[in-house]
């Protein structure tokens, strides 16, 4: 099994030691990624984080010719559930077709650059 490194300068350059993404085989798994956009910039709104994260996370997917309908698993790391069901609102119409992919949502203590959630994902080709 190999595997690889995946990098695109159409989303935020990881911000400590590890990689965008890593491929191995027909799976890429996605780190996870924070609401930023290419300017450094974190928007105020559960529902601003949630599209950007997703626009981070299509750029990488695209980096590999992969699109968000090959995720096949997503983990939610979100700062505070109450705001869960306005970030579901963004998340389901970030995928509107074929089989959705399995899910998993955890609040946590904290989000690196006070951001609202973090996003990371398992695709297949």
């Amino acid at each position: 099994m190999e595997k690889a490194a995946v990098s695109t300068d159409k989303a935020p350059a990881a911000i400590g030691p590890y990689s965008q993404g890593v491929v191995s085989d027909d799976l890429l798994f996605v780190s996870g990624q924070l609401p930023v956009n290419q300017d450094g910039v974190i928007p105020e709104s559960i529902e601003a984080q949630t599209k950007q994260v997703f626009n981070n996370i299509d750029a990488i997917l695209q980096a590999q010719n992969m699109t968000l309908a090959d995720v096949i698993k997503t983990t939610v790391f979100i700062a505070d559930l109450n705001e869960f069901a306005a970030m579901n609102a963004v998340y389901a119409t970030f995928f509107t077709q074929g089989v959705l992919p399995a899910r998993s949502a955890f609040q946590v203590a904290g989000v690196p650059k006070g951001a609202k959630l973090e996003v990371e994902v398992i695709a297949r080709r």
